[in-house]
């Protein structure tokens, strides 16, 4: 991996909920489990007591995303927002949601002028966004919209889903089950599986990645008799996989597809559906597994979990997972920048 220059800009998610507490957390184990320089995107105001409340001594610096390297070693470097934060820990507000979406929007423009070397992000709630007039599904989609923005071209976002032992990709995101087999396409698995194999290649360095893909069905359909989709929708879109050199095998049982032996003979397993990718992902490595979107023309990650308002300002919220996310946001941005040349 190349060494990156560049320090990370991490939005600080809904700042009610613990991103806050784990951004403080992060920051102090720097040193002790080598976490990868970063900035926050935050209302500098709202940090500081949240560090009081939790009884987490951190030293505090506003400063830019220019200048944040420099201060990293010994204060948590902050880049204020416009927008000021209502301070309701454990309870989201909409009035919070201005500022949130802001954090994003300027985390991942810092991104793509260079001023970072990518995006990572705290947990959002949904609901308030919605409630506050936020018109996407959630933040992988919202991250897409950005990125064609800035390219002018159309982007199809993939959640990757990483841990130690298991990487998956969820086909399709955040709708219903019963809607998955009216969105399933051939063309929709292969373009996932197309994008998946690229960025498995020039960021995550592996040269001939392979990829596993799961049924939708039982059985992936018990040839037909649970159901004709793996037929006719999924084992089409292997095979076009294959006829365009990428490693790809199925449609196999997704219930023996994640034990041990079977782990290691691929690496990554493309999922019908989002319980059917996450499951597996958080059920073998809760603390740790780290949310990646692919396609994008930046580094995003996040830890996978989310805003755990129930136990926001308790001081007992772990960083593990957004430690795994900056370092592996970092060791991606390398590999990118390794990938160039």
């Amino acid at each position: 991996m190349r060494e990156i220059r560049l320090p990370l800009a991490l939005s600080v998610g809904d700042p009610s909920g613990i991103g806050p507490e784990i951004a403080l957390a992060a920051w102090k184990r720097r040193e002790e489990l080598g976490v990868p320089a970063f900035y926050l995107l935050a209302d500098p105001n709202l940090i500081a007591a949240r560090g009081r409340l939790v009884g987490a001594d951190v030293r505090i610096a506003e400063t830019t995303a220019q200048e944040a390297h420099t201060v990293f070693a010994s204060a948590l470097p902050i880049v204020p927002l416009n927008a000021k934060f209502v301070d309701t820990v454990g309870h989201p507000d909409p009035v919070n949601a201005e500022g949130v979406i802001e954090a994003i929007d300027r985390a991942v423009a810092d991104s793509l002028a260079g001023h970072a070397a990518g995006t990572v992000t705290c947990p959002i709630a949904k609901k308030p966004l919605y409630d506050a007039g936020f018109g996407f599904p959630g933040h992988t989609e919202y991250l897409a919209h950005l990125a064609a923005r800035h390219t002018g071209r159309k982007v199809t976002p993939v959640m990757l889903l990483a841990g130690p032992d298991l990487r998956t990709v969820p086909v399709t995101i955040h709708i219903p089950l019963a809607a998955v087999p009216k969105v399933l396409t051939t063309d929709l698995i292969v373009e996932t599986g197309r994008i998946t194999a690229r960025d498995l290649k020039t960021r995550f360095g592996i040269e001939a990645p392979r990829l596993a893909i799961a049924g939708l069905n039982p059985h992936a359909g018990e040839g037909g008799t649970m159901g004709k989709e793996d037929l006719e929708i999924v084992a089409p879109a292997v095979e076009a996989l294959r006829e365009e050199g990428i490693d790809a095998r199925g449609p196999l049982p997704a219930d023996t597809l994640f034990h041990r032996r079977a782990r290691a003979s691929y690496d990554v397993a493309l999922c019908m559906y989002h319980d059917q990718a996450l499951i597996p992902a958080k059920t073998l490595a809760f603390d740790e597994a780290v949310n990646v979107t692919l396609g994008l023309s930046f580094i995003r990650t996040s830890p996978d979990h989310g805003t755990a308002f129930d136990i926001a300002g308790r001081g007992i919220a772990r960083p593990d997972s957004l430690i795994a996310a900056l370092k592996l946001a970092a060791e991606l941005a390398g590999n990118a920048r390794s990938a160039q040349g």
